[in-house]
Parts: structure tokens; sequence; C-alpha cells
């Protein structure tokens, strides 16, 4: 984390999961622990970016804003108990007895190929794995400690392994390291002693060397949980210094304490100024949690998918797959109806938009695209649909995907469509495409204020 305010992160993500759109409520790790706080009230977010230039920035964001879906991977011993991947911290696990999940972590060989195989199917265009979490067992061939799987049980790099199966799908490739580390004798000593900062920051630094130098092309750095030190500490200018030269297309998020190239609000929606990717869990784990049986839907992952792209940011989606590799039934359901969805919609997701400037609707969300604006209708109402406060004069309507044009009036208050079908023509999201004589804008306020009122008693 940027900070080890530890009152200060609950506060906010308790606020947070009180009003944040798209949420549910989170176990306590993941309210605490998991996300970058927010600045003090009346301080900016720092701007990126600190090791390139922002020229730089947009020619390697470019791929990034046109992907918008992606899909994140929690993989590792937490597997193997499968209460969640806090388990070592939260139940207070030894380190003797929580390596001996090393010797039981024996996934199917290329177990990552249905990973990638469903994310083509979801939509997604990128993926991020975990390469090291917090408790600090490598799932790549690190030469800096033997506490990986290819020197132990399972006898394999299981990166290597995710990075060819992720290519064979045409997907871009990401790579999520903690920089906090449960396992390593320096992992908190590095506060305090100078001698331990020393190792410690050397160890981290040179696997992620590894990680830039061993596996080809990486598209995605994602840090997590900057824990115990911060960035001057960490070195991490050096680091990432380090990690442009060997990567001169990678995009590294902000968690090392650096704003870098994107921002990350973790389990909520919330749209910045900067590059922004919300990443989210499908169920309220990271890892995979056995008893956890909070889903969302496939609707549900969708509206949230509309709400980053209307914003012009970007969803990441977790899955935790079982300490065999397997993808959790539900996670592979609900993925496969997202992708119903996507096979007819996917342009709306993928193209490149405008931040929108219509929010506000009673059953609906809106993308933007120049005069264009796409209402994403969730719950359909029935034969008519209406938008208050449009400002700009529509001049043609038709539902998306369909030739036949859509009849509407518009006042200064309303624009309203007539003649729809009584039911949703599809049964997740419907959209109808609106094209207007100039970009279009809202204004719900006026309504309130200027709309002609009634008489008292009557």
């Amino acid at each position: 984390m940027i900070t080890d305010d530890m009152n200060n992160r609950f506060t906010r993500r308790a606020a947070m999961q009180a009003i944040g759109a798209g949420t549910s409520l989170l176990p306590l790790s993941a309210q605490v622990l998991n996300a970058p706080p927010a600045p003090p009230a009346g301080v900016p977010e720092p701007k990126g970016p600190t090791t390139s230039t922002p020229e730089d920035r947009e020619r390697r964001l470019q791929w990034w804003r046109e992907a918008r879906f992606g899909m994140f991977i929690h993989w590792g011993l937490y597997s193997v108990h499968g209460r969640h991947e806090w388990v070592m911290e939260n139940e207070g696990i030894p380190i003797a007895e929580y390596e001996q999940g090393a010797k039981r972590f024996n996934p199917e060989p290329n177990a990552a190929r249905a990973w990638a195989k469903l994310a083509k199917t979801a939509g997604m265009k990128y993926m991020v794995m975990t390469t090291k979490h917090h408790e600090g067992f490598c799932l790549f061939d690190s030469k800096l400690t033997n506490y990986t799987a290819p020197r132990t049980a399972c006898g394999r790099d299981l990166v290597q392994e995710y990075v060819d199966a992720a290519r064979a799908e045409g997907m871009r490739v990401g790579f999520y390291y903690s920089l906090m580390d449960w396992h390593h004798p320096d992992g908190a000593l590095a506060a305090t002693d100078e001698a331990a900062r020393r190792r410690f920051v050397d160890y981290i630094h040179g696997q992620v060397r590894e990680l830039c130098t061993n596996y080809g092309k990486v598209d995605i750095l994602w840090y997590d949980v900057n824990w115990p030190l911060k960035p001057d500490t960490w070195e991490a200018v050096k680091l990432n210094t380090m990690v442009r030269k060997l990567q001169p297309d990678i995009l590294i998020n902000n968690r090392t304490g650096l704003p870098e190239d994107f921002t990350t609000p973790e389990q909520r929606i919330q749209a910045s100024a900067e590059p922004w990717e919300s990443c989210m869990t499908m169920n309220d784990s990271w890892g995979y949690q056995k008893a956890d049986d909070n889903w969302k839907t496939s609707k549900n992952i969708v509206r949230n998918l509309i709400r980053c792209t209307r914003d012009n940011g970007n969803y990441l989606l977790n899955i935790g797959p079982k300490p065999d590799g397997s993808i959790p039934a539900e996670s592979v359901n609900i993925l496969t109806g997202v992708g119903r969805w996507m096979d007819t919609h996917a342009e709306l997701i993928h193209a490149p938009v405008s931040v929108c400037k219509v929010k506000r609707g009673q059953f609906s969300d809106f993308i933007e695209r120049g005069n264009k604006l796409y209402i994403m209708i969730q719950f359909w109402p029935g034969s008519e649909v209406s938008i208050g406060g449009l400002k700009t004069k529509a001049v043609s309507a038709k539902l998306y995907g369909s030739s036949t044009p859509v009849k509407f009036d518009q006042d200064d208050f309303r624009l309203r469509f007539t003649g729809l079908p009584a039911t949703a023509p599809n049964p997740m999201i419907s959209v109808l495409e609106v094209e207007f004589d100039a970009p279009p804008e809202q204004d719900n306020i006026g309504v309130r204020r200027n709309r002609k009122r009634g008489l008292v008693g009557v």
C-alpha cells in the first residue's frame, strides 16, 4: 500500500464500500489492506508519469485504452488452503507450517490454457497473473530463492505456462508482483534495519529484473502493497527506470507509490483524470475461497464494464483458480454469459470513446462516441423509453445492430422513444443508438429548475 496508516485506510475503505457502485462487502483484509488510499481532502492526486514522458505514456497506452477489459488471476499456495489469499496472515499460520503447502501445490500442466480461452470467450483483451503474492511463494523460476514452483513439488515454471497460453489466444501479458513479502526474513525488518533494507530491496529489484528479462515482451507490470517501505526507500525510481529499459513498451501501475502510467481503484469504480483501471473480484475473494458463494451475475459484470467504458477506464476482473489450476464452475458460467453479450456488442466496448457527459438515467447507462450516444438499457421499461435533460438535438435513432429507425420526439426537458418492443431485445442489456447534431450533453438540474410548475392545491 501507499501508506501504513491503517486507521485512515479502514475509514476510507468502509466509506467507499458503503457508497461505491458495483461493489460488494469484502473480508476485513480486503477492506483495510488491498487498495491505495485516497489523498487527504484538498490534496490533488499525484500525476504521472514519473519515469517516462507524457508523450511516451500516451504511445504505450494506446492498445490498453482500446482493450478496456482484462482478466486478473490470483493463484498461489493460498489456493491449497481454499480460504482466501490472506489466509497466512489472517489466521496467523507459522512460516514452517505454511511452507508445507508447496508440497501439495502441483497443478495440472498448462492449466492456464483454459484461463486464456475463457478470457477470449468473455471478450477480454489482456491478462494479469500473480507471479508472487504477499505469501512470498514465486510461480516463476527465480535464482534468488528456492521458494518457487519450479523448485518444489510442481517442478514447473507456471509463469512461463501462463505467458505461452495468453499469447496463444492473442492476449496481452501482464505480471502482478507483490512488493510486500511475508516469507522473506527481511520483509518486515527492512523498515527499521538498514542492512535488512538493503538485502530486501536488492531481492525485490532482482526478481523484478528476472520477470522483465526471462519471458519476452511484458505488457503490464502490476505492483501491489509497498509495505513496509516508502517510494524512496524502495528506490522505486531506480526500480521502474530499470523496468522501462528492459521493457520499453510496458505499462506500470501506481502501487510503488509513484504515479506512473495508471491508477488502480479496487473493488469500486472510481473515474480519474489520469488513466485508470478498476479491479474487482467475481465474488468477495481474490484467491480461491471454496466457501465464498457471493457471486456477481453476468449482468452485474456487463454493467460494471459499461460504466468503466462510459468514463474511459478499464475493467480488470479476477478469477481465483483452484489448486489444480481449474477455474471454479461459477466463474466459467458467469464469464460465458458475459461473452454472449460481448459477441454482439464488443465494438461498443473496445472502440475509442469520449468521456460521456450524459450520466443520469432511470434504468440506463451511456457510452458516447462523437455525436452518438449509446443508451445501455439495463432494465427494459417497455414500448417507451425516455431520457431527461438532454440539451442536444437528436437527429436519428435505432436499436443497436438494426437498420430500422426508432420513432422519437423531443422537447426542452425530455427525449422520448416510442414504438419499441414490449420486451427487451437483449435479455441482458439492450442498446439504443442515437445520433445528435453535436456531442450530447445533459442538464437534469435544468429540468428541475425550469419546467413549468403546477398550482398549489391542484
